[in-house]
């Protein structure tokens, strides 16, 4: 669930274009809730549809999107957009989901949100979901093109932003990988630096150079400097060795979104870090074009900086902190789809996924989720965090920030604000 965006919207076709550019794809098969709060935006959320028939289960669904949307304590008002490709060429759509819509409206309006306006969207047509009369809204209903060269849409376009495949489709295309991990460079970087430091992921000097690589690409990328294989092969090989320590990849995301004193203790809270660690040099983050005195001295003193205590658990689930590092997370999503392949097999890019589906689900785009959680599992088949995210996202859980208009994601960089 995603929040908070003013917009100029004149008519029902600027809405429709607007909700492709927030998910970032065109939805298919789902409902899409919006809350208002008077005349401005508030959430937006996006579930798979349920089955519309029979519709004896349409009650609990309802209830469920309520207990989702009531996290809006400002709205008063709720608007709906019902996607699926059954019934228009006869009109049936309008029957088929009014079940549907009747129960979303019966559970709303008892909690004060009231359905302001509701449409129906399929692959070549739309329509409003109340409108009865033939010659406003003629069956099948109105092209798509409608929408998608609305005046907001197009404006939204011109701002940068873009409106990518539907994860439903499968992982192609939506960047979770990129050429250039499996660079012989990289994978000779990545062999010699898993035989020296994979043996110390226990040491906490260790751990802080690790941290501090990480921290220093982060950095890097929101600056626009991204990775490349041609200049950072050594830099790639190391960060791709780090993905396959679990307290490492943990630390990673948790940095990002909670800051480097949480990574630290989180990492000491579970006695991660121990004296009796394999002999053997430790890593310089020099050694591939780190200044270890810029970044190892911060991770080294976030572990007492006085602060909340969060505990891995409590930022994996989006509990704590109040507000995550949201430009931090995206930058983080980026610089794990350049650390693996498509269709690569193996830890790490089951690692690079899964950390890609979490960041996404900590967005509220549970279909992107999935889609990057399946492909980790294909990757690493029993690969144990994507096994237990995938667990989450089948109870249909939303993040903790997702489910909160302050801590909410705001949507893509070049997206208005």
């Amino acid at each position: 669930m995603t929040t908070n965006r003013t917009l100029s919207i004149h008519q029902p076709e600027d809405i429709l274009g607007y909700i492709p550019h927030m998910l970032g794809y065109w939805p298919e098969d789902s409902l899409v809730a919006i809350t208002m709060q008077g005349k401005l935006i508030g959430a937006t959320l996006r579930v798979d549809l349920p089955a519309l028939s029979p519709s004896d289960g349409l009650a609990c669904f309802a209830e469920q999107i309520l207990s989702y949307l009531v996290a809006d304590e400002a709205a008063n008002g709720v608007i709906l957009a019902v996607y699926t490709a059954d019934g228009w060429n006869d009109g049936a759509v309008v029957q088929r989901t009014a079940p549907l819509l009747n129960a979303l409206r019966a559970s709303l309006d008892r909690a004060g949100l009231i359905v302001r306006d509701a449409w129906l969207v399929g692959a070549e047509y739309w329509r409003g979901a109340y409108c009865e009369d033939a010659g406003c809204c003629p069956v099948p209903g109105f092209p798509v093109e409608r929408i998608k060269e609305s005046r907001l849409s197009t404006e939204l376009v011109y701002r940068g932003s873009a409106v990518g495949p539907s994860p439903a489709k499968g992982v192609e295309g939506l960047c979770l990988a990129r050429p250039g991990a499996h660079e012989p460079r990289v994978l000779e970087a990545e062999d010699m630096f898993g035989e020296r430091v994979l043996p110390q992921w226990r040491s906490e000097a260790c751990f802080d150079a690790v941290l501090a690589v990480w921290r220093h690409v982060v950095d890097r990328h929101r600056q626009g400097d991204p990775l490349n294989p041609a200049d950072d092969a050594g830099l790639m090989g190391f960060l791709r060795t780090t993905l396959k320590i679990p307290a490492w990849r943990d630390a990673v995301v948790v940095m990002a979104a909670a800051g480097i004193g949480a990574a630290k203790s989180g990492a000491s809270g579970f006695g991660f870090f121990t004296d009796d660690v394999a002999d053997g040099e430790l890593f310089d983050p020099s050694e591939v074009g780190v200044d270890p005195f810029e970044t190892i001295d911060q991770v080294a003193a976030g572990g007492d900086e006085p602060r909340d205590v969060y505990t891995y658990g409590d930022v994996l689930l989006g509990m704590h902190p109040e507000l995550p590092c949201w430009k931090d997370l995206d930058a983080l999503q980026q610089v794990l789809a350049g650390l693996s392949v498509d269709n690569e097999l193996g830890e790490v890019a089951a690692s690079a996924l899964t950390l890609q589906g979490w960041i996404f689900w900590c967005k509220g785009m549970g279909t992107f989720a999935h889609a990057c959680l399946t492909r980790a599992e294909e990757a690493h088949p029993g690969y144990r965090l994507a096994e237990l995210l995938m667990g989450i996202l089948g109870q249909g859980a939303i993040c903790g920030w997702a489910r909160r208009p302050g801590s909410a994601w705001k949507g893509p960089r070049n997206a208005p604000v």
